[in-house]
């Protein structure tokens, strides 16, 4: 399988004859398992380091698997995460299934394998094909983040879009490797994640648009005090990643772009914010002209930071 990426599936579910059933259908190489018997044990996994599909038994010891369906299905940023779930054989008479319409697929007891199989497959092709997710970070991609900015424009909905992007990426990728700048990425998008969920909930939106650049959208009345999280845990989190005589210096001796040995400071982020209030805003581009500006004032800047356009509407 070289030169495919082993897809990370997620099950929970105390039937052990469920995980031996599913652990035998793909070599590992292919798909990698992770089984929780518990729904809550599962949850800061889940939302940590989102699987590539999500296998949910509804019989669970501790709470209705159906829980740990809407959960998922109810934050925008995990939202394209597939989710099947697995139910007793009657268990599609059950009317309070109609509340729940977000997951993907479901399978009946008695399972076999070769409908598991089929069933996971498809579901797994179904949600690649139809969403762009980043496939590193599992975000929404670009074709995701257009719709969704054009989507708030068009409801003519008051909203702060961030554009952030890290400063001194390429100089880490080159002298610790592709493999620790992805571990760079995914920290940084788990960092953004949980700082936009604890300040808006669900309501607010984070995507990937590929390499080192995000966006998130929230209400403009919370962006500063994202920003600020945002900033606070990344500075706190990204010195671990170097070694120790480039955390005591500062800084790193790596080749430019032309192939000159410099120093570079540690990695930093640089946030530009858009604020539309009162429909100033008629379309996507007109909001990542102004963040393209704003970040050129954020980068003049060693250190992580972050810039509100604050003009208004005529």
């Amino acid at each position: 399988m070289a030169g495919i990426r082993t897809q990370h599936f997620l099950l929970l579910t105390r039937d052990e004859q469920l995980k031996q059933l599913v652990s035998g259908l793909w070599p590992q190489e292919r798909i990698d398992w992770t089984f929780f018997d518990q729904g809550r044990g599962a949850i800061e996994r889940i939302f940590n380091d989102p699987p590539d599909l999500l296998l949910v038994d509804r019989q669970l010891p501790d709470m209705d698997g159906l829980e740990i369906v809407r959960l998922v299905k109810s934050e925008n940023v995990y939202r394209q995460v597939p989710v099947v779930i697995c139910l007793q054989e009657n268990g599609l008479q059950d009317g309070d299934l109609n509340s729940v319409p977000e997951f993907d697929d479901f399978l009946l007891r008695p399972f076999t394998a070769s409908e598991v199989k089929w069933r996971l497959d498809l579901t797994w092709q179904r949600a690649t094909k139809s969403l762009d997710a980043n496939p590193l970070t599992k975000l929404p991609g670009n074709t995701s983040i257009i719709h969704k900015i054009q989507e708030v424009i068009d409801q003519d909905q008051d909203f702060a879009l961030a554009y952030l992007d890290l400063d001194n990426f390429k100089a880490f990728n080159d002298k610790y490797g592709f493999s620790r700048g992805d571990e760079i990425l995914m920290m940084t998008s788990r960092v953004i994640v949980n700082t936009i969920r604890a300040s808006a909930g669900g309501e607010g939106f984070v995507g990937h648009i590929g390499g080192d650049d995000f966006v998130f959208i929230l209400d403009p009345g919370l962006v500063e005090q994202a920003c600020q999280g945002i900033i606070r845990n990344f500075d706190s989190i990204v010195p671990h990643f170097y070694n120790s005589d480039d955390r005591k210096q500062g800084c790193i001796q790596s080749q430019d772009r032309q192939g000159n040995l410099c120093s570079f400071p540690l990695m930093s982020l640089s946030i530009a914010v858009v604020l539309n209030r009162q429909a100033r805003l008629q379309h996507y581009g007109q909001a990542s002209q102004i963040a393209m500006n704003l970040k050129k004032k954020a980068k003049q800047k060693d250190v992580s930071t972050y810039v509100l356009d604050r003009r208004q509407s005529p």
